[in-house]
């Protein structure tokens, strides 16, 4: 259908003033040569009314509820008319006006939607869903309203209203003004696509930006400590005093000699401790991340850490500590060791697969089992072969091959 004229026209009844003595709002859509009037069921004082601008002058409590009523209505009315032209059939005037009234109070908008997953969301935080899961929704939640503000000069969008050049001015949005990475623009958009998806279950004709292909997420090599750095936090002394840093520093230790990942290491409680047909302790844990189980023979060194923290009267094998309490104290741990390497908790879930296992023979797929891998190619990307490994692999090749001769 050709749209040569498409309008959407607001005006005072002033005829027929209420008891309050405010004016009825009244509506005129104009598609083309047709034409369809309808109550916008709002009404005004008439001393406010701005005829040029199709609004409330002023910043009164009256002023601006009813503006923002407006803008939701037009924001209704446009998407009415974006859903019918996306049919590609011709259509007039009044059916605009039938499918805006028929849908208004209705209409579900991106960041009504995206509201009501966050409220499911936090519904089963601690059911199957993590904290850092929820805020991450939160913050999409919180910059897409910026930027919707910010460039439409509207609370809120109807999916209608959403086409390619939104996402695009988004991600500069993300990028440019507020200066965040690629990473988290990537985790903003994922949601963004997410809420779409759904809401082509019923409040949208199509799915918008299922095309669009997210920033390739940055790649980062995954490091383990080195020998040294190990060996210098075990042993450092930590004051008495400073008891939550010797409580970081043993659950760093406890993620080298187990492999286990903090949200794990802080929620293990006795019933995870197995003993085998030998009397050795061994580890087994639903992983919080997937869910796969992980199963681990635990060292001298891990059952020693253990034993230092035994208290009857609570639940879990470890005092909780407050996963920011941590990161602060890792980076102070780093300096109180004089650490050559930035340290960070996941770093003892490395040097567990590498340092700990590969280096001192274990096999790979081993290794898989211990961490709680799906996929043996996810261990490869923990297990680094390290110089020391590879020098003793060499030699052991050399040995292997002393007494074989080439015949060319």
């Amino acid at each position: 259908m050709k749209v040569e004229k498409f309008k959407v026209l607001l005006y005072l009844k002033k005829s027929e003033p209420d008891k309050t003595g405010k004016a009825p709002i009244m509506g005129r859509i104009t598609l083309n040569r047709t034409m369809a009037q309808f109550s916008c069921k709002l009404s005004c004082t008439p001393g406010l009314w701005n005829a040029r601008e199709s609004r409330l002058n002023g910043k009164s409590r009256e002023a601006v509820e009813t503006n923002e009523k407006i803008e939701r209505l037009l924001l209704a009315v446009h998407s009415a008319f974006n859903s019918l032209m996306e049919r590609k059939r011709d259509f007039d005037a009044a059916a605009v006006r039938d499918m805006f009234q028929g849908n208004a109070g209705m209409q579900m908008t991106l960041l009504k939607l995206l509201d009501r997953h966050n409220g499911e969301m936090k519904a089963r935080v601690g059911v199957d869903r993590a904290p850092t899961t929820l805020s991450t929704y939160l913050f999409t939640y919180r910059t897409l309203s910026e930027f919707i503000k910010a460039k439409f000069k509207v609370p809120d969008l109807v999916f209608g209203q959403l086409n390619e050049q939104f996402i695009r001015d988004y991600q500069d949005f993300i990028l440019l003004e507020k200066g965040y990475a690629v990473d988290t623009l990537r985790g903003y958009l994922a949601i963004l696509k997410k809420i779409c998806r759904i809401a082509k279950e019923g409040h949208s004709e199509k799915y918008h930006f299922c095309h669009f292909k997210l920033p390739k997420q940055k790649e980062t090599t995954p490091k383990a400590l080195s020998r040294e750095n190990f060996e210098k936090l075990r042993d450092l002394e930590i004051p008495e005093k400073r008891r939550s840093h010797v409580i970081t520093r043993d659950l760093f230790l406890f993620a080298c000699y187990t492999g286990t990942a903090y949200a794990d290491a802080v929620s293990i409680t006795r019933k995870n401790l197995f003993r085998d047909d030998e009397g050795s302790l061994w580890l087994k844990y639903q992983r919080k991340k997937t869910d796969y189980l992980g199963r681990v023979k635990l060292l001298p060194e891990a059952v020693a850490l253990i034993e230092k923290y035994r208290d009857d009267t609570r639940e879990t094998l470890f005092p909780p500590q407050d996963y920011h309490t941590l990161r602060a104290n890792m980076k102070s741990l780093r300096l109180m060791a004089g650490l050559s390497q930035d340290l960070v908790y996941h770093m003892g879930r490395h040097s567990f697969a590498s340092l700990v296992t590969l280096e001192e023979g274990v096999p790979i797929e081993t290794i898989c089992k211990m961490l709680g891998h799906s996929n043996i190619k996810t261990t490869q990307i923990y297990a680094r072969v390290t110089p020391k490994k590879l020098f003793e692999d060499m030699d052991r090749f050399v040995e292997a091959t002393r007494d074989l001769k080439l015949i060319l």
